[in-house]
């Protein structure tokens, strides 16, 4: 996710951000699993918004949200377009946040690296 974004687009990323976790949670497509909604990011003329997420579960059950948001995608759009007031509503399109993923299997790789070591304190002798 960019960083050298002005103060005011990170505001509007964050305010969609939560937007979007609101009505996410208020979805009832049985094929949504516990999603949470990580970032935003908006292109700079508001017309396209990249919504980040995790999702816990099997490789199927991460596929069927997946397709559930894309699916949700028109009416999630249409919700922020009603609750937020900006020049446009952007297109939404849904991505998995690698980084969640990335921290579990880090932190996996270290907990499995100290139960090797021969005194199992993870020290040095």
């Amino acid at each position: 996710m960019s960083r050298n974004k002005s103060s005011r687009m990170r505001k509007v990323d964050e305010l969609i951000r939560e937007v979007l976790a609101d009505e996410v949670g208020l979805l009832k497509d049985p094929r949504i699993g516990f999603v949470t909604v990580t970032g935003v990011e908006t292109s700079p003329d508001l017309r396209r918004a990249t919504v980040f997420y995790s999702v816990l579960g099997s490789d199927e059950e991460r596929a069927a949200t997946a397709a559930a948001l894309e699916h949700a995608a028109p009416h999630l759009q249409a919700r922020l377009g009603r609750q937020v007031r900006i020049k446009y509503t952007p297109v939404l399109e849904f991505r998995v946040d690698p980084s969640i993923e990335q921290g579990v299997r880090i932190s996996k790789l270290l907990h499995d690296l100290e139960e090797e070591r021969p005194d199992g304190t993870g020290e040095e002798e």
